[in-house]
């Protein structure tokens, strides 16, 4: 089951033509995607002080199907859909009354301080495991 985010449309989201400039939804995923990486209970500022990790976007592949409108109530729909030693794929959809208006594929890839790539450490693998299919 996918995690959902709930957020309104504002004024400042919007361009010319009142509806979402397309780079917002790059922002309202990335909201999607902290609330579910909190919500799975692991803690990136506490990753990165006793890990040195961070996780970084690969990777965004996205489809514009719809536009939103201000004071829209949108749903930002997040779930797992792969997952490696370093890897995260997520599937993504930004939806308005069960109308998906955006859809992305996002790569993750975990990084040290340095910017090297590193494995994922095994309690947040254990964390995200049980919600792969």
């Amino acid at each position: 089951m996918p995690h959902r985010f709930s957020l309104r449309v504002y004024y400042e989201d919007t361009d010319l033509a009142g509806i979402v400039y397309y780079a917002n939804y790059l922002k309202f995923i990335e909201r999607g995607r902290s609330e579910w990486v909190r919500e799975l209970g692991i803690d990136q500022a506490r990753l990165k002080t006793e890990h040195g990790i961070v996780f970084a976007v690969r990777r965004v592949e996205a489809d514009f199907l719809r536009p939103a409108k201000f004071d829209d109530e949108l749903q930002v729909l997040t779930e797992l859909k792969v997952l490696t030693g370093a890897r995260i794929v997520l599937d993504q959809a930004v939806m308005r009354r069960g109308e998906r208006l955006f859809a992305a594929e996002v790569t993750l890839i975990c990084l040290t301080d340095g910017g090297a790539p590193a494995r994922l450490p095994l309690e947040v693998r254990s964390r995200l495991v049980p919600s792969v299919h």
